[in-house]
Order: C-alpha cells, then sequence, then structure tokens
C-alpha cells in the first residue's frame, strides 16, 4: 500500500450552517484545500510544475458520516487509486482525530482528476515523473 498525504484543514465560521455544523457544500471545499496543498504546492515544491499548472476535477463523490462541528480541528488525508493515462482517483478519508474512535472518521470521498493543458485546457497524459510521484500514493 502506498503512502498517504495528510494535512490539516482549519474549519473557518464562514463554513458554518444553520444547525452549527459544517455546511456540506463547504465541505467540497474544506476537501480542495486539502487536495491543493497536496497537488499544487507539495507536488510544485518537487519539480511538477506541470502538474501544478493544470488539473482539473472530473467527478466527485462524498460520502458524510457525521456532522462536522466547528471546534473539530479536521485532518485530510489522500491517496491514489485507478491510475491511468490521464486521470486518476483520489480517495479523500477526512478523520477527527481528538473524537472517540467510533466518530473518528466523518468523511469519505472520492474524485477523479484530470491533468490538462493550461494554454488549451484539452486533457494531457501524464509525464513519466508525475506518473512516477503519483504511484507512490497508490493503495
Amino acid at each position: 500500500m502506498g503512502r498517504r498525504y495528510e494535512v490539516e484543514v482549519p474549519i473557518r465560521w464562514s463554513d458554518m450552517d444553520a444547525y452549527g455544523h459544517v455546511n456540506n457544500a463547504r465541505t467540497l471545499t474544506l476537501l480542495e484545500e486539502a487536495r491543493v496543498s497536496w497537488l499544487f504546492l507539495d507536488a510544485e515544491s518537487l519539480g511538477l510544475q506541470r502538474l501544478a499548472s493544470g488539473i482539473v476535477v472530473a467527478a466527485l463523490g462524498i460520502r458524510y458520516r457525521r456532522p462536522i462541528d466547528y471546534r473539530d480541528r479536521l485532518v485530510v488525508s489522500m491517496g491514489v487509486q485507478d491510475l491511468r493515462a490521464s486521470s486518476f482517483e483520489i480517495d479523500y478519508q477526512v478523520t477527527v482525530p481528538a473524537a472517540q474512535e467510533r466518530d473518528r472518521l466523518v468523511v469519505t470521498a472520492t474524485s477523479t482528476m484530470v491533468p490538462v493543458d493550461p494554454q488549451t485546457f484539452r486533457a494531457r497524459r501524464f509525464e513519466p515523473h508525475e506518473r512516477a510521484w503519483l504511484e507512490t500514493y497508490r493503495s
């Protein structure tokens, strides 16, 4: 099994809904922030500028396991599934580390990612070094 990228994502007051929980649509924003940290900031710091300059979400699925409270500390863990020539699927696990073990996992999700040429926005194939980097996160 490959390694996973983990990042803590802060909850903002504006993420809350009328019930005092993180709004379901804002949860997608929290996943996006985690994904940007991994596929843009981390990838770019490792010399994968082309990947960081153009990758889009082609599909997204999410399962809410329990409400997320404003006081929760969220850690998003991401790995790679279904790595293909010009797409891959991210497997997300969002946890609340301080919670009781039965309530620890709060959200699971997947997103299909496609690298694009930043000039044309057309899908492109992964370069060998991009694929090798993604392969290290493959589960």
